[in-house]
């Protein structure tokens, strides 16, 4: 009977997920938050720093850009140090980049604080990621990604909202210096909770890059690229959609859009239970009804009550494919999981600049209410490139 509730007892132990794995959940938090705060303050950024409001846009996209670039290029420079002492340096820019920015004097400055944030954002995701997979069991490893991913999803719930508000009655720059306060909390909980963990020995940087470039490896980054730059060829202009489109007031915009923030959160977190159960079948059902969403939010996008419904599963469907993602990048990359996974940050950092940029060139040649026929064609993509990697593990007898 004693042995009977021994085993029971550490069963239930192992079904919770350690405390440490929520200090890596508040630095997502705290990146979402400075990653996608400034969308709601862009119009005060522009007047404060007497620049035009598509000018301010440029931090966004720089941002983006930042990630997709110097990512890798981090990596591979920190690639030797301890993982532990690694995320809290990477928080200690974070921190100082947020510092900057909140006491920036001009545009330039502000870009360049921008840049140099974006630096931490896809390593600490990418090491993150590895050290999320290693605190538990292997058959929990997308659940434990997913929990850490939740900071991200979080974010766009409470932080930006929170942060935003703070900008409009405060000035932007205090919202930036909330972001620092969020970095510093995380700071102090990865440097407390986050144990030693057993380092092996590193790989050299070219047996690295064989393990990064090899095709099938490459061929689900491009699929995490193309298939989810869907997200934010509509996303970064779903204000002007629902407005222009739909017909919704501006006061209206921000619940739709946390409504949304729910959705991307229970997507994260269900897209990990379901890629630990099953992960190629979870990609490809979820590109396939991010298809016939968008396909329906293109159709009902002039019904209010219609549009609304729509876009809280097309949040739970966006998001539902990320934890899946991650986990299959480091497992083909065995060699090299936390520069793959910094990669995929990269990756689809470069998909979400790009998204942006088309569906700018989408508005101009085409109108505003195009935007989700083009979506769902980049999502139609990302499920043919998913269908193509199955069919290759199906040949090679991989496991899915």
């Amino acid at each position: 009977m004693e042995q009977l509730q021994q085993m029971a007892s550490t069963s239930t132990a192992r079904a919770r997920f350690p405390v440490s794995l929520f200090s890596l959940t508040a630095g997502a938090f705290a990146i979402g938050m400075t990653e996608f705060v400034i969308m709601g303050l862009l119009p005060n950024v522009a007047h404060d720093l007497h620049v035009t409001i598509s000018q301010a846009g440029q931090l966004i996209t720089s941002y983006a850009l930042g990630v997709a670039v110097g990512a890798p290029i981090l990596a591979i420079a920190t690639h030797r140090l301890p993982q532990k002492l690694l995320l809290s340096l990477l928080m200690v820019l974070f921190i100082i980049g947020n510092g900057i920015a909140a006491i920036a004097p001009n545009y330039a400055v502000l870009m360049a604080a921008r840049l140099f944030t974006a630096l931490a954002h896809g390593t600490f995701f990418g090491v993150g990621s590895v050290i999320a997979a290693n605190l538990v069991s292997p058959h929990r490893r997308a659940a434990a990604v997913s929990v850490m991913m939740a900071g991200l999803t979080v974010a766009n719930i409470i932080g930006v909202p929170f942060g935003t508000y703070i900008g409009q009655h405060l000035g932007w720059r205090a919202s930036f210096g909330a972001v620092v306060i969020m970095g510093i909390i995380s700071f102090i909980g990865i440097t407390m909770l986050i144990p030693k963990m057993r380092q092996g020995q590193s790989s050299s940087l070219i047996r690295q890059f064989r393990a990064l470039v090899q095709p099938k490896l490459l061929l689900v980054l491009g699929t995490g690229a193309i298939g989810c730059s869907s997200l934010f060829l509509v996303f970064t202009y779903i204000a002007p959609i629902l407005e222009q489109v739909t017909g919704f007031a501006e006061h209206s915009v921000t619940w739709i859009l946390v409504l949304f923030g729910f959705g991307v959160t229970i997507g994260n977190i269900l897209g990990g239970k379901l890629a630990d159960w099953k992960l190629m079948p979870t990609m490809i059902g979820t590109f396939a009804i991010l298809v016939v969403v968008l396909v329906i939010l293109a159709l009902v996008q002039h019904v209010p009550v219609a549009t609304v419904v729509i876009i809280f599963i097309w949040g739970v469907a966006s998001f539902c494919v990320l934890p899946g993602l991650q986990v299959r990048i480091m497992t083909l990359a065995k060699d090299a999981p936390a520069l793959a996974s910094t990669s995929n940050h990269s990756a689809l950092n470069l998909g979400n600049a790009g998204g942006a940029f088309l569906g700018g060139l989408v508005i101009n040649y085409v109108g505003l209410a195009a935007l989700p026929w083009f979506g769902a064609l980049l999502s139609l993509c990302g499920l043919l490139l998913a269908l193509v990697s199955f069919v290759w593990d199906k040949k090679t007898g991989e496991p899915r």
